[in-house]
């Protein structure tokens, strides 16, 4: 009966620490912890983050107050309007030019879960129509990344995209972002926002 106890109470505590090094980045109720670059709309609206295109119909972005290097992140969209957008890792920007790497969230056909360095180099991976087939045009998906060191790996709604090895980008550190494209005419819900960091 002791070891049970053991057990079960190893369980709880290695439980609890796990939640404890998951958090979420957002909270479904404002913008806490997050600065808004350029003149694009971003707000909450029935516990969603929404990015929409405003009338200068230009690029925009979110990004996060904090720093973050080794993480895990995962997080549910759904493309309204034409949603191009995306979410930038171990990122900086100046104005509304940002310099870092993005995983693509976009409609089908556009490379969801591909990985595009930002007046850099371009497409690094940029998945087959095949790989981005479990992309729902008008429902709620599930993203996930994983950043360690020099290796990003990529997932949609349970599969895997897109895996890489890049020496510039293990040598990078920066703020995550979600991006809204230029052109006007978009707009993309958020939420279920949580990343572990990797010690």
């Amino acid at each position: 009966m002791k070891q049970i106890l053991f057990i079960i109470s190893c369980i709880l505590i290695s439980t609890s620490v796990q939640a404890q090094r998951t958090q979420k980045l957002f909270n479904g109720k404002d913008l806490s912890g997050w600065t808004i670059h350029g003149t694009e709309k971003w707000y909450v609206e029935n516990g969603n983050l929404v990015c929409e295109s405003g009338p200068d119909k230009k690029y925009g972005y979110l990004s996060t107050d904090k720093k973050y290097k080794n993480f895990i992140l995962e997080y549910d969209f759904k493309l309204e309007a034409n949603g191009n957008s995306g979410v930038f890792i171990r990122s900086s920007i100046e104005g509304t030019k940002i310099s870092g790497w993005q995983v693509e969230v976009a409609p089908p056909g556009n490379g969801t879960g591909g990985i595009y360095e930002s007046y850099g180099r371009g497409w690094l991976t940029k998945p087959t129509a095949e790989k981005e087939s479990s992309l729902s045009a008008d429902g709620w998906n599930r993203g996930k990344i994983e950043v360690n060191n020099d290796e990003i790996t990529t997932w949609l709604n349970g599969n895997q995209i897109s895996n890489i090895k890049d020496a510039k980008i293990g040598a990078a550190t920066g703020f995550i972002a979600l991006q809204i494209h230029d052109g006007g005419g978009i707009k993309v819900r958020w939420k279920n926002i949580h990343l572990k960091e990797i010690k």
